[in-house]
């Protein structure tokens, strides 16, 4: 039953997120025969460091989603305290709900079956902007990261770091044939599927309308002050 039920909710969730995509992202199944391998190509934010980046990633979901979480694990190097040599994404969202004090999460913040695909993204693309330093999956990435903050951008190590890997992507892109967004304006442009047809009108309308309201366009704009003062 387990095997049925995660089957129909992913492909729910692939269908909502092809009709109203995260800015960002873009997804596709690594196998069109298999519901539970996703590949994820994301896009690095503008005014951030990782502007200009494209970043590739694979979400692989449990038989039984979503009362477990997926495992988030980047293809692309990333130099990053949250996210392990092997690409493994340490986030708090991702992690099974049972009470683990030792780790300082709270029950609250870790999964439950209401996050989705979406949540996760949103959540991946904050943590990139916004690393975690109090559990470290990359200690050295961590310090370095630690001591940028601390002297307000003066030592630029770690920043140098991420620009380079947001370099090396360029290449990856091109093999691909996709064009990175670098302005805010076209990263967040939202590829809506098309009306089915004409008499259909008022329903889509409608569908779209209540999602705006809800999602509006807050979610994609980072004004970090501290990454805004980055040469390209």
């Amino acid at each position: 039953i387990s095997h049925q039920y995660s089957q129909k909710a992913l492909m729910l969730e692939m269908k909502s997120l092809q009709e109203e995509p995260v800015e960002g992202f873009k997804i596709t199944l690594v196998d069109e025969a298999d519901l539970y391998n996703w590949e994820v190509a994301i896009f690095g934010p503008p005014n951030t460091h990782y502007e200009g980046g494209y970043f590739k990633a694979r979400i692989k979901f449990p038989i039984d989603y979503p009362y477990s979480p997926p495992a988030f694990r980047f293809l692309t190097k990333m130099w990053h305290p949250n996210i392990y040599e092997n690409g493994d994404v340490c986030i708090s969202i991702l992690h099974p709900p049972v009470d683990d004090p030792q780790s300082g999460e709270l029950p609250s913040e870790r999964w439950n079956p209401t996050q989705n695909v979406r949540t996760i993204l949103l959540s991946v693309i904050s943590l990139l902007n916004e690393p975690n330093t109090f559990s470290p999956a990359n200690v050295d990435a961590s310090v370095m990261y630690r001591k940028w903050r601390d002297s307000k951008g003066k030592d630029r190590e770690y920043v140098e770091i991420i620009r380079k890997q947001v370099l090396a992507t360029k290449a990856e892109a091109e093999r691909d044939g996709v064009k990175v967004p670098t302005t805010l304006a076209e990263y967040c442009v939202r590829t809506r599927a098309p009306p089915p047809d004409e008499g259909s009108d008022l329903f889509y309308d409608y569908y779209y309308d209540d999602e705006d309201v809800e999602g509006g366009d807050g979610d994609c704009c980072y004004d970090e002050d501290d990454s805004g003062n980055e040469e390209s």
